[in-house]
């Protein structure tokens, strides 16, 4: 079967960074078009300039790398340095990028590249806010009945929220954005706390990436050493969770998730609950299905693949 065509919309952020490692470490699976850059764990100059950061980690400068949205469509920005630093990669020292980051703007790019290859072939992978997506589909209705898919890590259901009491991060950050995408009727794949949440940074899966013996491996046991603190005091977990590399994890190994095919509405006007992703998991409304929630994961064999697949690099 021939890779995947993807785009991966990003604000790196650790995890985030451990995502578009394992995408470039894996050639015969996807085939990374670009990389848009969002506002999100830290304003845009950092995400951009972080994905560029990861892209040269990973020994390929050529990767195309785009700044999209720096605020979300209605709201003002919301970040997390509280959890990934100032920089979006605090832990180990940094040196910065040297490759471009191109002219385009990544909604732009989202657009064209839709527009350009063949209907439902390439997938889009957001692993932040829907700010970059939605604004594209906004933009561009025509572009909707073109994505094969999207993959996205954000929400949450029997978890509930990590932002506040009802929302995750990531849709919290832009829920008008993400009310538009879950209203898309695009096919889509949740990777929600509820998943994340058993993807655990536990000593003996850092102490793998360490052996490694690569500078990959040195960075990503610092990062997740790093950031790992916060979670572990908030959730007393014998380690963090790694999101977003769920995403990426699926489109190489699907089996090692399940879920279930369930209507997921966003919560867009309670101050309350503002942001939250209501998953009808139990399938006790007419609402119909939009989106493939997933609520397991094979935690052993998701860091098996992501520890062979970095090795590579």
């Amino acid at each position: 079967m021939a890779p995947r065509k993807i785009i991966i919309d990003t604000d790196p952020g650790q995890d985030d960074a451990v995502a578009i490692l394992l995408a470039l470490a894996s050639p015969e699976d996807v085939t990374v078009l670009g990389v848009t850059a969002v506002a999100g764990n830290v304003p845009l100059p950092l995400t951009e300039k972080n994905a560029r950061i990861v892209c040269e980690l990973a020994g390929k400068p050529e990767t195309l790398v785009f700044a999209g949205c720096d605020v979300p469509m209605k709201r003002k920005l919301v970040t997390a340095e509280h959890v990934h630093g100032k920089t979006g990669l605090d832990g180990p020292k940094m040196d910065d990028p040297t490759m471009p980051l191109q002219a385009q703007h990544g909604v732009d790019f989202i657009i064209e590249t839709l527009r350009t290859h063949d209907a439902g072939t390439v997938t889009l992978c957001p692993l932040g806010p829907l700010t970059n997506i939605a604004t594209a589909f906004e933009k561009a209705p025509d572009i909707v009945d073109k994505v094969q898919e999207i993959v996205l890590m954000g929400g949450a259901y029997f978890e509930v929220g990590n932002i506040t009491p009802a929302a995750e991060f990531n849709i919290y950050v832009d829920p008008e954005a993400a009310k538009i995408v879950f209203a898309s009727g695009i096919p889509i794949v949740v990777m929600p706390l509820d998943v994340t949440h058993h993807a655990l940074t536990t000593h003996a899966r850092v102490d793998a990436f360490s052996a490694l013996g690569t500078k990959v491996g040195d960075m990503v046991a610092a990062w997740t050493n790093f950031f790992e603190r916060f979670d572990k005091e908030k959730y007393g977990s014998e380690g963090a969770p790694l999101h977003d590399p769920c995403v990426i994890a699926y489109l190489i190994q699907p089996d090692l998730f399940e879920g279930r095919h369930v209507n997921v509405e966003i919560e867009t006007q309670s101050d309350l609950t503002l942001g939250m992703t209501v998953a009808d998991w139990w399938r006790v409304t007419d609402r119909k299905p939009n989106a493939m929630f997933m609520g397991s994961l094979n935690a052993d064999g998701f860091f098996a693949l992501l520890t062979e697949r970095l090795a590579r690099l």
